[in-house]
């Protein structure tokens, strides 16, 4: 098959790019700066010579979107906003435009569109969408907003002859160089791996070959549209994440952080606490009833594998 992967650069895009590749797929990357063989310069905002790709391809999956990993100021989250916006209309615009559509276009989302919450999971047809949720900071509810426009633009896509479907991700565990496993091992080798703010917020996660294989399955099985929950079905504590993650690597303790302490950090190296203080209880209804089996479900053993892959030379 013929892929096609806008804003695939970052982590999750070399993550799949790396595993379509090795299955022997055609892997086109459209990105801003466009520098390895198989990329093609697009603005991730308008129509442009990169459309061609899209015509004749089997498959779409955008990833494009400014990366969360930084300061929630108001001019970063529009930025946010419009990366994510913009470049999702430019990919129904260039769906729509083209005389041989892909049949299945993926849409990259985020299981932070549910709410805060403790209680009970989040799956498709029971979550609760965030946005209203009481004490917790105002700015929160932005992020909601962000993933709801970003499913939005899909959505109203007028692409008749492409099935669509939004990955409602959860953070995808692998061992490369600057993704956020290779972030919380670096804090828990310096012994910083400890619970945050209390830890009893939910962790929502899944490792990165299971996250390849789901988006195989989805491409395979033309009865699924609509928004996806890719997260492995065991969310659980952050006390209890942590506490997994230094086991795999032989740390025996995590110094804890209060909730000041966790701002003060995120403020040093330029990121915001709701990555780590709101509670992501996410759990994959659909794909699950749909048959898709985990290979990683619990993250214990997820951890020992990423670690032992990080050892071994890290990709493999």
């Amino acid at each position: 098959m013929k892929i096609v992967i806008p804003g695939g650069t970052g982590q999750v895009g070399t993550v799949l790019k790396r595993a379509l590749s090795a299955a022997g797929h055609d892997v086109v990357v459209l990105s801003r700066r466009p520098g390895r063989q198989g990329e093609v310069h697009w603005d991730g905002a308008t129509p442009g010579p990169w459309t061609k790709e899209i015509d004749g391809s089997d498959v779409v999956v955008n990833l494009a979107g400014r990366s969360v990993n930084c300061r929630y100021t108001p001019a970063n989250l529009r930025e946010m906003m419009d990366s994510r916006v913009h470049s999702a209309r430019a990919v129904g615009e260039a769906i729509a435009t083209t005389a041989r559509p892909p049949r299945v276009w993926l849409q990259m989302s985020t299981a932070t569109v549910y709410a805060h919450r403790f209680d009970a999971p989040h799956d498709e047809a029971t979550g609760v969408i965030g946005g209203a949720e009481p004490d917790v900071p105002g700015y929160w509810a932005y992020s909601v907003d962000i993933a709801k426009a970003w499913e939005r633009a899909q959505e109203e896509a007028d692409t008749p002859h492409t099935r669509k479907v939004a990955l409602r991700a959860a953070m995808v565990m692998s061992p490369d160089r600057g993704g956020v496993f290779d972030v919380l091992l670096r804090l828990a080798r310096l012994g910083l791996g400890g619970p945050v703010a209390g830890g009893a917020q939910y962790v929502s996660w899944i490792h990165d070959q299971d996250f390849v294989r789901a988006v195989e399955f989805l491409v395979a099985r033309d009865d699924l549209d609509g928004p996806v929950n890719l997260a492995a079905p065991e969310p659980l504590p952050h006390r209890a994440f942590m506490r997994a993650l230094r086991a795999a690597w032989g740390v025996p303790v995590g110094l804890p952080a209060t909730r000041w302490m966790a701002e003060a950090g995120a403020f040093v190296l330029r990121s915001d606490t709701e990555l780590l203080l709101k509670s992501r209880r996410v759990v994959p209804g659909r794909l699950l009833e749909a048959g898709f089996t985990f290979d990683r479900p619990a993250w214990p053993e997820a951890a020992d594998d990423l670690v032992r892959r990080l050892r071994g030379g890290r990709a493999r």
